[in-house]
């Protein structure tokens, strides 16, 4: 074989290495939203059933901390009221007359209380993954693919997470005395802007503080998420 054709073979080897890559980097999620309090003596089980499903495959798993339990006696140090919003603004879709916790929301259009075992792996095995645009964060950029926008648009919605598990003590409260774990805690969600079906990219900021990045491309209002990335 000539030295040209051995260049040849082994860019197009490179080549198809390169896409394959990025398709694994590219590949659907299922997202499954953790809605908790530290003030609920309800949520430990549910924080626990989030652990055991966050390292699966093809998974990205956040906990929202919501405000709303914080007047039992326990202010819960990583509540924000954006979280609870987040989680309001889901229930009329869910057919839920209001918030409560804990809840597990999968994909943004079912959910489930997810205290009981195997509760939250049943929902992401008949949820699936998401199937919208292709996203990927690289380089400083978030870049959102082509594809069909329901309504013609989406939220673009950037979320700063702390990867892994979190033991916190609560001092009162329901939950006093207990040493509660939280996995892939949320510390910051912001609205970047829409998605309306054209290739889109957006800045991507530096994340501070070891926090890790996900986006979620998601119908207005509480609707399905329609794609999702993490870094």
């Amino acid at each position: 074989m000539s030295r040209s054709r051995n260049l040849v073979v082994s860019s197009l080897g490179a080549l198809a290495l390169a896409v394959s890559l990025g398709a694994a980097a590219a590949q659907p999620l299922t997202v499954v939203e953790l809605f908790t309090s530290q003030g609920c003596s309800s949520c430990p089980p549910a924080n626990a059933n989030l652990i055991k499903v966050k390292d699966q495959p093809g998974v990205l798993a956040l906990s929202f901390n919501v405000t709303y339990w914080d007047y039992l006696g326990w202010k819960d140090i990583f509540g924000k009221q954006e979280f609870t919003q987040r989680q309001v603004s889901y229930e009329p879709r869910l057919g839920h007359d209001g918030p409560f916790t804990p809840q597990v929301v999968v994909n943004g259009h079912a959910d489930v209380v997810g205290a009981a075992p195997g509760e939250i792996e049943k929902l992401i095995a008949v949820s699936g993954q998401t199937n919208g645009p292709l996203v990927s964060l690289d380089g400083g950029k978030i870049n959102i693919g082509a594809g069909k926008a329901p309504a013609g648009r989406a939220d673009v919605w950037l979320v700063r997470y702390a990867k892994g598990v979190v033991e916190v003590p609560v001092a009162r409260g329901e939950n006093t005395g207990r040493t509660l774990p939280h996995a892939n805690v949320v510390h910051a969600l912001k609205k970047l802007g829409s998605w309306t079906g054209d290739a889109t990219a957006y800045r991507l900021p530096a994340a501070s503080g070891g926090l890790s990045t996900a986006v979620l491309v998601q119908s207005p209002g509480g609707g399905p998420i329609l794609a999702a990335a993490t870094d």
